[in-house]
């Protein structure tokens, strides 16, 4: 039997969490559903846990490399393995409801469109906060680039969490579901804009079954090495992606790269000496690439205090 749907669980040393992950697929199981677990050179146990499920998870499927390539390689990797009419991923230190994937198919099935974004849970120890898409309209078929509101307002490419939602395989043939590998943080953030820009139809459907553990020590969003500063990469990629496009997608976008610079300059404590350095010099040469009349549209929305330390960074 073809499969219906793909889930894509990439993981890294992740022992401690994977067999929470597989047992909640394992209460998502249906015979025309596959999962693919993409082990990425972890140095732990997490493979051998996966592989013990094989027995009662029917379409599980382990694959991985011996070294490790990164959170996108590997989403790649287990893209390049799935054959399922739609693709969902699950990062492997998170987990699903029962019942929640057969809903999601569902769900892209009744709506007819390219992809469907859902709400999550959010964890954070033994908290739990419904996390909500920014779309309010439920249950409707939008244009892709809708889901691109304008500076300020919160749209979709503003959720870049690509576990809350269920995508048509077919469009990994437009290369819209594979991510760059060169961005080991925020290459989710470059994929959600590709995604907007280029995909034809989305529509946002009532789920939260989907649970993300925030926090976690090992976590990239969590380490202070020059990884952190691969948003800078990310945004200036889609600025560049954009030449030529609606200038206020442009806007948009320098607006949030400008509002990550701000929010990384605050935090500059949690980096490394050397990296804090680092980040000083790439802030700069990176608000030079953008566009000047963007950017001079975009500081003086930003308030004060974040005007007044991004102008710090320019000539």
């Amino acid at each position: 039997m073809a499969a219906t749907l793909s889930v894509i669980v990439p993981v890294r040393d992740g022992e401690r969490h994977i067999a929470d992950a597989l047992t909640s697929l394992r209460a998502n199981a249906r015979a025309d559903f596959e999962f693919i677990v993409v082990d990425d050179g972890s140095a732990d146990a997490t493979r051998e846990i996966a592989e013990s499920f094989k027995g009662d998870l029917p379409g599980l499927t382990v694959i991985g490399r011996d070294a490790s390539s990164g959170v996108s390689a590997a989403r790649n990797l287990g893209l390049s393995a799935a054959s399922g009419t739609y693709v969902t991923y699950l990062d492997g230190d998170d987990w699903y409801a029962p019942g929640y994937l057969p809903q999601l198919v569902s769900a892209i099935e009744r709506l007819g469109c390219d992809f469907v974004r859902v709400d999550h849970v959010r964890v954070t120890g033994t908290t739990r906060e419904v996390r909500r898409a920014p779309e309010q309209r439920r249950g409707v078929v939008f244009p892709g680039r809708a889901g691109i509101t304008g500076m300020g307002r919160l749209g979709m490419v503003d959720y870049p969490v690509p576990w809350a939602g269920v995508y048509r395989r077919s469009l990994a043939d437009q290369g819209l579901l594979t991510f760059d590998p060169a961005l080991a943080t925020a290459e989710d953030r470059a994929w959600v804009w590709r995604l907007h820009l280029h995909a034809a139809t989305y529509a946002v459907a009532s789920l939260t079954g989907v649970f993300y553990r925030r926090g976690l020590k090992a976590s990239l969003t969590q380490v202070g090495d020059e990884r952190q500063l691969h948003f800078l990469d990310a945004y200036l990629g889609v600025i560049h992606d954009l030449d030529g496009d609606d200038p206020e997608f442009v806007r948009k976008a320098t607006h949030n790269l400008c509002a990550l610079i701000a929010y990384h300059h605050k935090l500059r404590r949690r980096l490394r000496p050397d990296v804090a350095a680092t980040f000083d010099t790439r802030a700069t040469a990176a608000l030079r690439e953008v566009p000047p009349d963007a950017l001079a549209v975009v500081l003086p929305t930003l308030g004060h205090a974040r005007e007044k330390l991004l102008r710090r960074f320019l000539p």
